[in-house]
């Protein structure tokens, strides 16, 4: 690594005057992409502000139809979590196979949401569920808040303190891991909730998470696997690696999809 100065504020309101002083700084949530990164000289930040020592930004609770997450909640609580399990068990779930053991216990949701990785499992929950993040400065809808690989809404100084997710009436995730990353080549959250379709992907697209349209309109007459039938996803803009070429991607999104539905609808 290079040399950094490390900082670890006790309040948001700290945090964001650090960071407003030094706009080359980085914020370290659980350090999952941060640290790598700075160890592979990659990224060289003049400064590090650690946010894990500030009172409130770790918590789940439910209010009313919404589950609320605080952003330095670790993907590990998220999974083990007895409110999120009776809620939103398909959040739970996607929780439980982010990476490994060792990354469960030390990534955050918020981090995950901020980094806004195209692979990443935690767009597509926020997307598909209609979540609202929660920053120090606003509320930002999930629609509005993912805008491509690696990029948000997010201002400079501006620090997502939770997350809110509206409580659906189905839904799952279905994910193809890559089986050493853990990453998603293609994952699949559906969701329901009244009339409201959403169907979101990650792991496809050199654009990030977005919503499969023609997918939610067929699923809103029948919220069945079989509404999907016959229904594709262009290959182009979709990722093509050594681990999977871009036809090969938009014909998984297809099948994660089904399989997403069927999980969603208990068979």
């Amino acid at each position: 690594m290079y040399a950094f100065t490390y900082q670890r504020p006790k309040t948001v309101r700290q945090a964001a005057g650090l960071i407003a002083k030094n706009v080359d700084a980085k914020l370290l949530a659980g350090g999952q992409t941060l640290l790598p990164t700075m160890k592979q000289r990659l990224a060289s930040p003049p400064a590090v502000i650690d946010l894990a020592k500030i009172e409130g930004l770790a918590g789940i609770e439910r209010k009313g139809r919404t589950v609320v997450i605080g952003a330095m909640t670790k993907h590990a609580d998220v999974g083990t979590s007895a409110i999120v399990r009776e809620a939103i068990p398909a959040l739970a779930a996607l929780a439980e196979n982010i990476g490994d053991p060792a990354v469960r216990n030390r990534g955050t949701i918020g981090g995950s949401v901020a980094n806004n990785d195209p692979s990443a499992d935690y767009p597509a929950a926020c997307l598909a569920l209609g979540a609202t993040i929660v920053t120090n400065k606003r509320k930002i809808a999930a629609d509005d808040f993912f805008q491509g690989m690696f990029t948000t809404a997010l201002e400079e100084g501006e620090i997502i303190v939770k997350i809110a997710f509206p409580l659906p009436s189905k839904a799952a995730y279905a994910k193809f891991p890559n089986p050493a990353s853990r990453y998603a080549m293609v994952g699949v959250f559906a969701a329901k909730r009244g009339s409201e379709v959403r169907l979101a992907v990650t792991g496809a697209s050199s654009d990030g998470v977005f919503r499969w349209t023609a997918g939610e309109e067929a699923l809103r007459g029948r919220f069945s696997p079989k509404s999907l039938e016959g229904l594709s996803v262009p290959a182009d803009g979709m990722i093509s690696d050594i681990h999977g070429s871009a036809d090969y991607r938009a014909h998984l999104v297809g099948v994660m999809a089904k399989r997403a539905v069927t999980t969603a609808i208990g068979k």
